[in-house]
């Protein structure tokens, strides 16, 4: 396997953590993408991935996979335990679920405020921007983290007792705050303590 990335960027960060978690590190490629440089937009890749984004996972096979979630979704049936995506149906809906609320909320959010209303990559990798937008973002990222702080109330993790792909995406997520000079809200502190716990993970450490 192959994964297509640019280190250190939040959702490559993602795949990395899984593939930690899954211990199938050692099975995978990186080859590195200039993010940065605008190799995601030359042919090449867009032949992988016509939305032109990073990571990307090549099986074996020719096979091309993108989005973190599917991606995930791949190396959960690869190898058995840890589930990162659920056992039971219930299981799966609600991590699935949790997954989503942490991917809008707070991941993409902080990501549309980095597009919009900061230089981001340079004019000519991020093209049109809205700051408007993008602050408004800002906002809902704050809201999305003052959600999943309640949610964190009377939960180990974000869809239970057990570490999930939800985790993987809210701490890529708070990740991505830190780095943009978003701050988690003072009274968040249900999050703050979920996301150094999640910061002592063998697979969340290794990532520096």
């Amino acid at each position: 396997m192959k994964v297509y990335e640019f280190r250190g960027f939040p959702n490559p960060a993602r795949v990395r953590i899984a593939l930690a978690e899954k211990g199938l590190l050692d099975e995978v490629e990186f080859v590195h993408v200039d993010v940065p440089g605008g190799e995601h937009k030359k042919s090449a890749f867009l032949a992988k991935n016509p939305k032109g984004t990073v990571p990307v996972l090549e099986l074996d096979d020719g096979t091309t996979i993108s989005e973190c979630t599917a991606i995930t979704e791949y190396l959960d049936h690869v190898r058995d335990e840890p589930k990162l995506t659920g056992r039971s149906a219930k299981e799966r809906a609600v991590i699935h679920m949790m997954q989503r609320r942490a991917e809008a909320g707070v991941l993409d959010a902080v990501g549309s405020y980095f597009q919009n209303a900061t230089k981001a990559l340079g004019p000519d990798i991020t093209g049109y921007q809205c700051s408007e937008w993008g602050n408004h973002q800002r906002e809902q990222a704050l809201a999305g983290m003052r959600y999943l702080n309640d949610v964190l109330k009377n939960r180990a993790f974000l869809a239970g007792d057990d570490f999930s792909v939800a985790d993987i995406t809210e701490f890529a997520g708070l990740a991505f705050a830190d780095f943009v000079k978003i701050e988690v809200p003072q009274d968040c502190t249900n999050l703050k303590e979920w996301n150094e716990r999640v910061a002592t993970r063998p697979s969340v450490a290794g990532l520096a």
